[in-house]
């Protein structure tokens, strides 16, 4: 029988959508606690394209409410906060997150199940995986990009599997919306989406640079392969405008 662990957070509310503040240094004790206390833990790894997505759509901002961790990785949300005099959320890097996510469960001689990304990538990141951490149990996986249809056949092995952590990637259609959806037909577990998490594990792509990130400035290399997604500027201006008219109505 797992001991009760207690950690750390303070929930702020900025534009009416909540985000915590996690310590470095209480993450272990987060982890501890969420997956002894039998229960579904869901945790949101926050972008500010997400952040504004959740003002207007009722569905995410629901499962941002009911998340038990939402994680900005955003310098935008930091700085709003700030802007706010809010109390200044820790900000993490998705990938490095994961990492240490999984090395507490190793620590414990946790389980994992890995869903998401091509076939063949995920294949290569599950051997990698047992290589980078042979204290781990990886107890199943899926690819993702899979038909609909095959959602309640995936969701019932997840469900017999019963890991610690569901850990998702790309190909899941609704991202963290899929796991709040289906949260009720979990076990107890944690529970978290983090996009391309599979593809660096596999070594397909490159993790963000440290430098950029630490700038703010990590979406630089994204815009460029993808110039189309220009108009998310206009999100970035929106949220400004939304932040200025919050501080002078005092709220």
């Amino acid at each position: 029988m797992e001991t009760s662990i207690t950690f750390k957070k303070n929930r702020i509310n900025l534009l009416n959508i909540p985000v915590d503040i996690l310590k470095q240094e209480d993450l272990e004790n987060a982890v501890r606690s969420m997956f002894s206390d039998n229960m579904v833990h869901q945790i949101v790894l926050l972008s500010l394209h997400d952040f504004m997505k959740a003002r207007r759509n009722p569905k995410l901002k629901g499962c941002l409410q009911k998340a038990t961790l939402v994680l900005p990785i955003s310098a935008g949300i930091v700085r709003g906060a700030r802007f706010l005099e809010r109390e200044p959320p820790i900000r993490y890097m998705p990938f490095d997150f994961v990492i240490k996510l999984l090395c507490v469960l190793e620590k414990y001689n946790k389980s994992v199940y890995l869903l998401g990304s091509k076939k063949e990538h995920l294949q290569i990141a599950e051997n990698n995986l047992r290589t980078s951490f042979p204290g781990l149990k990886i107890i199943g996986r899926f690819a993702g990009y899979y038909q609909r249809y095959k959602d309640k056949d995936i969701i019932l092995a997840i469900k017999k599997a019963s890991p610690t952590l569901l850990l998702a990637g790309n190909g899941i259609y609704g991202k963290d919306l899929w796991i709040f959806e289906n949260r009720n037909q979990f076990n107890p577990g944690i529970f978290l989406w983090c996009g391309g998490c599979f593809e660096i594990f596999a070594g397909k792509k490159n993790k963000t640079s440290r430098v950029l990130w630490e700038k703010g400035l990590d979406f630089l290399p994204e815009f460029i392969k993808k110039p189309w997604r220009i108009y998310r500027l206009f999100i970035y201006f929106y949220y400004v405008l939304q932040l200025i008219i919050s501080r002078i109505r005092g709220l």
